[in-house]
Parts: C-alpha cells; structure tokens; sequence
C-alpha cells in the first residue's frame, strides 16, 4: 500500500541522496530556521523537513498535487494531527513491546508477528474509521486517493479474515504438522496443517472415520525430548513464521511511509501557524515549467529572518518575467542580501509543494539551486579568498545544470574593482548563454554599467532604495546602477556625523 500523499505513484524517500551543495545552501540562505520551525522541536520532523525542501520537485503537476494536499491539511489540522498520533503510537507500541523479528526460533519469530499484526490491525482499524467519517471534508487528489484506498483495502471481511487466521496462529489447541521419512528416518517435508474444525457438529466429531495415529507422551522432566519436540514444531510452522514476518514487515513498511509523509505536512503547518501568529503572509505559488523565465512576486519576504526576528518583515514586489539576469544593486545595508535569501527560499519551498512567503508568487521551477556568497575571511586559508571564491565556483559548474538557478551575493569582489568585474562578468555572461538564471547582489559598479550599458532585454535592474536623508526603507525596486552605496550613511551612523572629517562616497 502507498499513502499518495507526496506522489501520485511512489514513496516519499528519507534516505535520498541529498545535492552537495546542501551545505552551501543552509549556510547562505539561513535555512537552519526554517527547519526549526517546520519540526517545533520534534526531531524527526526537522528531518524530514531538510529532506523534502533540498529534493526539490521539478515537474510543476506534481508540486500543485502536493499543494492540494497541503490545503487539505490546512483546512483540517486536528484531523491530520490525529491520523498522525495513531501512527506514531503504534510504532511507539511495538519499540516498547517487541525487539524486532531478530529471533532465529520460528516459534519466537512466529508469536511476536501475530502480536504486531494485532497490533496493527487495531491502528489500521481506527485509520479506516477516520476514513470513514472524515473523507468528504478532503478534496485534493491525494487524500481523495488515500481514503478511497483505505476503504478499498480495510473492508470488513478483510479485518475478520486476518483476525480468524491470527487467532488460528496462536495454536491454543496444539499444532498440526505432516512429515515424511527418508533414508535413514530423517525427518522431511514438514507441512504444517490446518486443525479439524471445531465448529463441525458434535455427532460428526464422534462418528466421522478417524485417520490411524499414534501417541507419544514426553515425561515431565525429559528436557531432550522437550528440545526434540520445540525442532520439531519450529520445522513445521517455519514457512508459516516467515511469511507472517513478512505481513508485518510489510504493513510496518506502509505505518513508516505514512508517517513520514503525515510528518512533512505537519512541519508546513507548524511553519504556518507561527507565521499566522507574527502577521506574515503566505500563498500557494504558480510553478511554471523549467524552460520559461517566468518570475513575478508581490510581498514577498525573508520567511527565515521573519522567524528569527519574531515580527513582519518588508516585503517586495517586482516582475522578473522574461530574464535571464537580475542584477541588484544600492545602499549598502538595504536589504539586497535579503531580498536575495527570500528569493532562493521562497523557490525552495515552491519546489516541495509548500506554500510561498509573500501575498503572490510566480515563478519557473530551475533544475538545481546554487547559491554563491561572500564568506567571512578564514585565517586558516592556505590561499587567497579570491583562490577560494573561485574554487567554490568551479565546483557549482561542475553540478549546474541547463535552467538551474544562481544566487551570487558581493562575489569576486576580494581583489579589485576591474578585476572583480571582469571575472564576475565572464562567468555571468557564460552561464546566461548555458541556459542558466542568475540573480546578482553586487556593490561594484563597473560590472553593473557593464551590463547596464550593453541595454539586453534579458537583463533586470534592481536597486535597493535609499531616501534622501539616508533611511533605508528595504523595499528593492527597478533602477539603474549608480556610482555610489552610500557608505557614508554607515560612517555616519557608527562614528557619529562630521561634516569636516566624514569621508566622500
């Protein structure tokens, strides 16, 4: 059985190979804060949380399948949280109660399978119910899947069969087993046997012919014949032991999946409600296929800083539709690196189906998201910044792919302007011709005029707003480069304003 809750036709994976650039990714974008949030100090949903938002969805059906569901889930949270405990205390149950089928006795192997299937038989009772009663308050494609297949599946026939063979497996009334005997009166072929019916009526009990057979009585303290006679029965009921290990084996495999893909829509909802309760916006994105530029948004805002900072954040609004490069420049501290983050988290999480961080947003999926950031000089470094700046380039071009997605934030800016200019230029201009999207923060003018001057309609220019008396008001519109960041606000701002001392732009 599948849950159909991430997928129309496979499993949600935890143990999925994540990209190796994950590092890069968490560190540059904050994502540590959003995983937080989505686990609420649940540890498996942090798990699961890093798992889904870094294997990022790129065929856009799949992500409005799983935004369906997530409504779903929105509109009837305690009916998810409710599915979600019975599954987790079934798994809770059998880690209290049984070690595992590590047992190499099929006697073992066999009583502990029929008290999990017991076990699960009472859970998937009470998930059938929840089918039963709840369903038609679900409309989304993937629950609609889910309950029709529970009810399918978990008939009442089906739960009285199982409880009728469990019961039989108990062999209260001793166990019936054939064997034949070979050269040298081994012992072969040991078939277990289904008992005589004990509902068949009284006088045919009596008179019906009886096969010939013998007795043997094993003395009370004859502890070899008792360990002859335990072989025996565990020859016998060993394919029954077996095959009831793999039942469980199976059903567990199902209660695992489900939780994991319960887990994931939980995270979402824990992440909205805290983002309901600071006064921030969200809203189901518009994925567009790889292929198109397509990247428009209304309100949209860094969820990761909304959730450190505990409060609503400035968001922006722009159109993007039709780039290939977004080139953003301006004050410095006015929010460009920002802005950057939200735009790479707000992608993130339109690729895993969740909701965005903004009142609108739409935007094409990219086959991978590479994010390229200043880092914090390193004393340890055996070479330059420059030479490490570099070397983390030549191993994003070494993992990028046709529609992939690139954040550079301030990069190549560790030599000189010319230099840095030149070289971020070149790389810029050969992953637009390979079909990749870049979004560019940088503060080095001569790159911006360079792209700037040649006046590409494929070419966005954004700058972050500065009023005239220097307030950042962290709102990042369209605008053409300028000469200055306005360092001098910083310089006013930390060693106090001095119109003799205080230095030019």
């Amino acid at each position: 059985m599948k849950a159909f809750l991430m997928y129309r036709d496979q499993d949600f994976d935890l143990e999925r190979r994540l990209p190796a650039n994950v590092p890069d990714l968490t560190q540059d974008l904050e994502l540590e804060a959003l995983f937080e949030a989505m686990a609420s100090g649940d540890g498996f949903f942090f798990d699961v949380a890093r798992q889904a938002v870094f294997s990022s969805v790129t065929d856009a059906d799949t992500i409005r399948y799983r935004q369906d569901v997530l409504k779903d889930c929105l509109k009837n949270p305690s009916i998810i949280r409710h599915m979600y405990a019975l599954v987790t205390g079934v798994l809770d149950a059998r880690r209290k109660h049984f070690w595992g089928l590590t047992s190499r006795y099929p006697s073992s192997i066999l009583y502990d399978s029929v008290g999990l299937l017991g076990l699960y038989m009472d859970m998937l009772k009470q998930l059938k119910a929840v089918a039963d009663a709840e369903a038609h308050k679900f409309t989304s494609e993937g629950f609609t899947t889910f309950f029709a297949m529970l009810r399918k599946e978990l008939a009442d026939e089906y739960f009285a069969v199982v409880q009728d063979h469990l019961r039989e497996l108990q062999f209260r009334g001793g166990v019936l087993i054939s064997a034949q005997l070979t050269r040298g009166n081994v012992g072969d072929d040991y078939t277990l046997r289904k008992p005589w019916n004990r509902r068949q009526a009284w006088y045919k009990r009596i008179f019906s012919q009886k096969l010939p057979g013998y007795t043997f009585y094993i003395a009370d303290r004859d502890e070899a014949g008792a360990r002859a006679l335990r072989e025996l029965k565990d020859r016998g009921i060993n394919l029954a032991a077996n095959a009831l290990a793999q039942s469980a084996d199976h059903v567990l495999s199902f209660v695992e999946m489900l939780r994991r893909e319960l887990a994931f829509y939980i995270g979402c909802m824990n992440l909205h409600d805290q983002l309901t309760e600071i006064g921030e916006p969200t809203c189901f994105p518009v994925p567009a296929a790889s292929g198109q530029r397509l990247h428009s948004y209304d309100g949209l805002y860094d969820v990761c800083l909304a959730l450190t900072m505990k409060r609503a954040l400035v968001g922006n609004a722009g159109n993007a539709g039709g780039k290939d490069l977004v080139m953003i420049t301006g004050a410095n501290q006015g929010g460009k690196s920002t802005f950057l983050r939200s735009v790479g988290v707000a992608q993130l999480m339109m690729q895993c189906g969740m909701f965005a961080p903004a009142h609108s947003l739409s935007a094409n999926v990219c086959d991978g998201l590479f994010t390229h950031f200043k880092r914090k000089e390193d004393a340890t470094m055996k070479s330059g910044k420059l030479d490490e700046e570099l070397g983390r380039m030549s191993g994003i071009v070494d993992s990028i792919r046709k529609d992939s997605l690139v954040l550079f934030n301030e990069s190549f800016a560790a030599t000189n302007e010319r230099e840095g200019s030149e070289i971020a230029g070149q790389i810029t201009r050969a992953l637009m011709e390979s079909g990749v999207k870049v979004f560019f923060v940088t503060h080095q003018y001569e790159l911006a005029r360079g792209f700037h001057e040649r006046k590409q309609e494929n070419v966005l220019f954004l700058r972050a707003e500065r009023r005239a008396d220097g307030t950042r008001t962290f709102k990042v519109d369209e605008g053409k480069p300028l000469e200055t960041s306005f360092g001098e606000d910083l310089y006013d701002r930390i060693f106090g304003a001095n119109d003799s001392a205080a230095p030019s732009a």
